[in-house]
């Protein structure tokens, strides 16, 4: 019983990992919270529901379709909410997040509609395979272990080796300084929240295979996502996914012992973090000198 609480916390915690490093993408780059990131993975979830009900094309179609569209997403959002303002505060563009947030929900409930659907994912959450003798493991759970593993892979050679994921850790360390060095710090915004949409988008279809498609759906696994990246330390994407696998477990458990809980372990998470290590536990605390 344990084990499999475990394993199964580990599951969606990888879930809210992935999803914790689409927000700690932009966060690193710009230091700025994207409360939309929920939202622009539901719509993105939407578009990729309505090319497979709608046009009937295969999965993995109707899979790029939905990159390309997120991608597109996050830079508009950057380049014409985000990038006019006049040299706004932390505070100013966390409020144009949040505008942001509230216009993709109403798109999403005008276009369509406000009923929950079933979102038809290639892995199944009611199939099982068992891995270990009592141990049995979902196509869901082995599908996010999968992605979560290679994207980590993927995303630790981008930042360590390729020129952008270089000058992107370089905006994010100073600005000036990238821009004296010859970097193009409007156009690393907008790569960085087009790749940032797209790794929420994919979050974003995992989450709806597991529940229901809905314009509210991704509003707790954003809180839950969050907790996790703020319990690793957001401007560490390794720190945002072990913190994501704490946060499943943490839950899973609570929601087992103590089911009227679990809605607020996020929000306990966040406190307590806050309180005790604002940095996370794995990424370094500095003080910025003015």
């Amino acid at each position: 019983m344990i084990e499999q609480l475990i394993i199964e916390g580990l599951a969606i915690g990888a879930c809210y990992g992935l999803f914790g490093v689409a927000v700690a993408i932009i966060y690193k780059t710009s230091e700025v919270v994207n409360f939309a990131q929920g939202e622009m993975g539901m719509i993105a979830t939407f578009v990729a529901f309505h090319v497979l009900t709608v046009y009937s094309v295969p999965f993995w179609l109707a899979f790029i379709i939905t990159m390309i569209f997120a991608m597109l997403l996050g830079m508009f959002i950057e380049t014409c909410f985000l990038r006019p303002a006049k040299t706004p505060s932390v505070l100013g563009l966390i409020i144009i997040t949040l505008g942001a947030e509230m216009l993709l929900m109403g798109l999403a409930g005008w276009k369509w509609g406000a009923e929950q659907k079933d979102f038809p994912f290639f892995l199944s959450v009611q199939k099982s395979v068992e891995v270990f003798p009592g141990l049995v493991l979902n196509e869901w759970s082995i599908g996010v272990f999968i992605l979560s593993g290679v994207l980590m892979l993927l995303l630790f050679f981008f930042f360590r080796f390729s020129k952008l994921g270089i000058a992107m850790r370089a905006t994010q360390q100073n600005v000036n300084a990238a821009k004296i060095m010859g970097i193009k710090v409007e156009n690393v915004f907008s790569i960085t929240w087009a790749m940032s949409s797209a790794i929420g988008a994919v979050a974003a279809m995992f989450f709806a295979a597991r529940s229901v498609l809905d314009p509210n759906f991704m509003m707790e696994p954003f809180m839950r996502a969050f907790a996790a990246a703020v319990l690793g330390g957001l401007t560490s994407i390794p720190g945002v996914v072990v913190g994501g696998l704490i946060m499943g477990i943490i839950e899973n458990f609570f929601g087992y012992a103590w089911p009227e809980w679990k809605p607020i372990v996020a929000f306990i998470v966040i406190i307590i973090v806050i309180t005790v290590r604002p940095s996370g536990l794995f990424a370094k605390h500095y003080i910025k000198k003015v």
